[in-house]
């Protein structure tokens, strides 16, 4: 499984651009993924000659020297600086449970690396994560797998989204109208 998704990133010319101009501004602990990775991956097993562009590309990083929003916007500013064409959003996982109650309403313990954060993202086909080296190999991070991503099947992450919350991304993000051959499981 591993392969079929290298083989893909590889394929995407605007996920490999991401990843290296990820990989030379190099925040600690930092992995591109997310919805940017599902993008990719559910466009090209969709077939779609010409997708739209990702709506954004969630670069995270761990820095616990500093949980400062500047800090955040310092590693979005030297991605916009390499790659000014990619949306950019960029975070300190090490920051999340500082921010996270007033956003969600609830408190969380704190991260302790950026892979720890991707397994707690909001869909378990969104939970995997790449790293690009300085010789072209790819990490791939999956704590919940990547039978989801592969297979399209949406489904909610329990670790830390709650059924509405979930049922809210679904619908906002307009997923099934985007890949309707994905199936989709609460």
């Amino acid at each position: 499984m591993e392969a079929r998704l290298a083989e893909i990133v590889r394929a995407t010319p605007w996920l490999m651009g991401a990843l290296r101009a990820a990989r030379g501004v190099d925040p600690p602990d930092w992995l591109l993924g997310g919805g940017a990775v599902r993008t990719a991956v559910w466009d090209r097993l969709h077939a779609f000659a010409d997708p739209p562009p990702p709506r954004d590309v969630d670069l995270v990083f761990f820095d616990p020297g500093d949980l400062s929003p500047e800090r955040d916007e310092a590693v979005e500013r030297a991605l916009r600086e390499r790659a000014p064409e990619i949306p950019w959003d960029s975070r300190n996982q090490a920051a999340v449970h500082l921010w996270y109650p007033d956003r969600f309403g609830y408190e969380v313990e704190p991260l302790t690396s950026s892979a720890d954060a991707v397994g707690t993202w909001p869909e378990t086909a969104t939970s995997v994560a790449l790293h690009l080296d300085a010789a072209d190999r790819l990490t791939i991070i999956a704590p919940c797998g990547l039978d989801d991503l592969l297979g399209l099947v949406h489904r909610r992450n329990p670790r830390r989204v709650s059924v509405a919350e979930y049922e809210r991304r679904l619908r906002d993000k307009r997923i099934a109208e985007r890949w309707p051959n994905a199936t989709f499981v609460v």
